[in-house]
């Protein structure tokens, strides 16, 4: 197999794509916030959550549902701030293993990742990052 990159190129390739992978489980894991609430151990993250409450109207009580699980809708994200963050988060995440990707398929074809490509790639890291 012949490779379009340098042995730099391929130390680029295999870290751009362990970074775009440890971004992706950082974006879908819902540990960025951690606390506690009603003696209940809680978490969440931009679209993800464990343990939060809800309000029993039978009981007209809250109660802590104890399960992680994303929120019902787009809107139902607690603000603006947290929305906007799920997006320009998640848009990272898609051009980093975007460029991840093709950057690992330059290891196994020939001329796939020219100079150019190589510095758009880099900057389409920048902007992901």
């Amino acid at each position: 197999m012949a490779s379009s990159l340098t042995c730099a190129g391929v130390v680029w390739a295999l870290l751009s794509f362990l970074c775009a992978a440890a971004s992706c489980v950082g974006f879908f894991m819902p540990y960025w916030l951690l606390g506690s609430q009603l003696e209940k151990s809680v978490s969440f993250g931009t679209f993800r959550r464990c343990s939060y409450p809800v309000r029993d109207e039978s009981r007209q009580t809250t109660v802590m549902v104890e399960q992680c699980g994303r929120y019902a809708s787009f809107q139902a994200i607690p603000s603006a701030e947290w929305r906007i963050c799920t997006v320009v988060t998640g848009l990272g995440c898609g051009l980093l293993l975007l460029v991840a990707l093709t950057a690992l398929m330059g290891c196994c074809v020939s001329e796939l990742i020219s100079r150019t490509v190589g510095r758009v790639a880099g900057g389409i890291q920048f902007l992901g990052g």
